[in-house]
């Protein structure tokens, strides 16, 4: 499966779209659009994949994600509330040349970057507050100006976000290689608590073992073999922060068969080992 490719839509008074998104759980939804996505999280954790990346998100975490960058985001806790305030629109919501004026600038460059998803973790209150409100905006032309003051506060602190996917991705859901690229990572997405042979993997995306291998580090910027110590590591976080299983258990359930290997990896994703992340995470 491809991500789905949402379809855009909007209310008659407005060139762009604010929501609430609030559910009992985030699921696995693999998804890209044409606009650009402001989210904020606002309720809930959970893991976040944009693009290359598969990482924890929590509330607070405010992501600017450009056009064609599938992403989803899958909740931590099933049985709790999912919330986020959430902001999409195109680089042409005001007109085709209004971010080429000088005084957008900077705002241009921000756009710009979020080609590989940029990650907010010190937003001020203010601004979260100015993203909440949007949906409740009932004056068109006020929501509008609002949604430009938050884009020109973020690029005044466009230096403290950090990229989200490596230099080496590049959206391109039209294209083939997108869409073996997308069909590989849904399938690891189900698939990556178990063993995770090359051939395997290079025949869902139809091309022989040494030639995909080739084309996925061309393509994501990444080996396969890391992207997959990625998704297995995120795995083993959920399980150390909301479960009291012992670790060899945990890496057993997070598609590791060898410990020390567990070990070795989780620390080099996480910069602590599995018995410290448990310690700072689990509930008091």
């Amino acid at each position: 499966m491809k991500p789905r490719h949402e379809q855009w839509s909007l209310p008659e008074d407005t060139t762009f779209k604010s929501f609430i998104r609030r559910e009992s759980a985030f699921d696995f939804g693999w998804h890209y659009h044409a606009e650009y996505e402001l989210v904020l999280m606002t309720e809930g954790s959970g893991t976040r994949y944009v693009g290359t990346s598969v990482e924890p998100y929590a509330p607070g975490d405010l992501m600017l994600i450009g056009p064609d960058v599938p992403h989803t985001f899958v909740s931590r806790h099933p049985d709790s509330v999912a919330e986020a305030a959430v902001v999409q629109f195109r680089h042409d919501f005001l007109g085709p040349d209004f971010f080429a004026l000088p005084q957008f600038r900077a705002v241009r460059a921000l756009l710009e970057r979020s080609a590989r998803g940029l990650l907010f973790t010190r937003t001020p209150y203010a601004l979260r507050a100015r993203l909440t409100g949007l949906p409740e905006q009932h004056d068109s032309a006020a929501s509008t100006v609002a949604l430009l003051d938050v884009l020109g506060r973020l690029a005044h602190q466009a230096d403290a976000a950090a990229p989200l996917t490596r230099p080496g991705y590049a959206p391109a859901p039209d294209t083939e290689a997108r869409r073996r690229v997308d069909d590989v990572c849904r399938h690891l997405q189900r698939a990556h608590t178990r063993p995770v042979e090359l051939v395997e993997i290079a025949a869902i995306a139809h091309m022989a073992p040494t030639s995909f291998s080739r084309f996925f580090r061309r393509t994501m910027g990444r080996t396969l073999s890391d992207y997959v110590n990625q998704l297995r590591t995120e795995t083993a976080c959920r399980l150390l922060a909301t479960t009291e299983l012992p670790v060899t258990e945990v890496a057993a359930r997070s598609g590791y068969q060898n410990l020390s290997n567990f070990n070795r990896r989780f620390l080099e994703l996480q910069h602590m080992r599995p018995s410290e992340y448990r310690a700072a995470h689990l509930p008091r």
